[in-house]
């Protein structure tokens, strides 16, 4: 399928440290472009994977399940690893998810979660096998966000079926996070309508990670890199993965 114009994956060359940014559920790597372009300036090679059927259509999206959307995740891992010497790898919202589920099962350095769900607001969700007896779409509300328009191209539905596979990963996801080693930041906003906040913390007290830590956003939605707190979101991120490697090299 022809990509939109805007959404499709982008790669800034720069130093030996690598970061894979990974977007979320009906979303586009533009919406971690503004964050690429940041650490970039920092020095980092960075790559923003297209998740497959994300992009293209929402028809084409209803034909994947969260196994296609995390082999595009391999892929990038495995491009990046290729021209660095380590990944980090960082998500937004179910790209945070996918984000933990390559920190099992990849040599990563870091991991990031940004507004990642495990326990979502909608309650109507516990519907879902009904309502997909009777439609394949729902629509999506849009926040305006203050940024250009360029950064914000996703889908104004979400398919059911995608859906379904989207809350079985979650559950998936949420099995592993003992499993997860690795130094992680997890940054989430108490004010958003999406993920319930609890998320966060459900998600920081099971990894298993020795170093980790959580950071909280007082007035942004659920699209933390780029709502109005965005500024914050890329200096403790970037702080992240500068803290870590200093103390890697510490340790050398």
């Amino acid at each position: 399928m022809p990509i939109i114009s805007g959404a499709e994956p982008f790669f800034l060359p720069g130093g030996p440290e690598g970061v894979l940014l990974v977007h979320g559920f009906t979303g586009s790597p533009s919406e971690m472009l503004l964050l690429g372009e940041y650490l970039n300036k920092l020095g980092y090679t960075v790559l923003g994977p297209r998740l497959c059927g994300h992009g293209t259509t929402v028809e084409d999206m209803a034909k994947t399940r969260w196994q296609h959307w995390y082999s595009a995740v391999e892929d990038g891992y495995h491009i990046l690893k290729s021209v660095t010497r380590e990944v980090t790898v960082a998500g937004l919202s179910m790209g945070g998810l996918l984000a933990l589920k390559l920190a099992v099962d990849y040599p990563v350095g870091k991991v990031v979660t940004l507004s990642a769900p495990v326990f979502l607001t909608e309650k109507r969700l516990r519907f879902l096998p009904i309502y997909q007896l009777f439609r394949d779409y729902v629509p999506k509300k849009r926040k305006k966000l203050p940024v250009d328009l360029r950064y914000t191209i996703n889908y104004e539905a979400a398919p059911l079926r995608s859906l379904s596979s989207l809350i079985e990963f979650i559950k998936h996801v949420d099995g592993l996070l003992p499993e997860v080693r690795v130094p992680a930041l997890v940054v989430q906003s108490r004010a958003e309508h999406t993920v319930k906040p609890e998320s966060a913390e459900h998600i920081y007290e099971r990894l298993g990670s020795e170093s980790k830590s959580i950071f909280w956003l007082e007035r942004s939605g659920h699209i933390v890199t780029l709502d109005r707190e965005r500024d914050a979101v890329f200096a403790v991120v970037a702080d992240f993965l500068a803290n870590c490697h200093q103390m890697e090299e510490r340790k050398k």
